[in-house]
């Protein structure tokens, strides 16, 4: 059974910059897919950013060149830089980790999910 831990987030301001990480841990090490989520009161949880195992990417245009999903697979971990940051990036933040092997930003595809972290960006 996969575990993820997130890291990182918190505040921050307009234009700047925050970054996120996420290990996994657990039977499967180097999972197919993973991916980073977010969420805000009363919507659904929203694909953003995903990245297979061999490096392969995939991002919503809401975050496209100001975001950038990256892994290690040595150290089973995932990261997020976020870049250019708006106040409509404030949201809680997840990562996932799913088998499909094609990955996608579609929550159901994911099985595995973080704690959760917060991010707010102030104008």
């Amino acid at each position: 059974q996969v575990r993820l831990a997130q890291s990182g987030g918190g505040s921050g301001q307009a234009g700047g910059s925050l970054s996120l990480s996420c290990v996994a841990s657990g039977d499967n090490y180097n999972p197919a897919c993973m991916a980073w989520f977010r969420q805000t009161l009363g919507k659904g949880r929203e694909g953003f950013a995903a990245i297979d195992r061999y490096g392969a990417t995939t991002y919503a245009d809401s975050v496209k060149r100001r975001f950038t999903i990256s892994r290690e697979n040595g150290e089973n971990t995932m990261y997020l830089q976020m870049n250019s940051l708006k106040p409509e990036d404030t949201a809680m933040y997840f990562c996932a980790e799913g088998d499909r092997a094609i990955c996608t930003l579609d929550p159901d595809n994911y099985q595995t999910w973080g704690q959760g972290t917060q991010v707010t960006v102030s104008p």
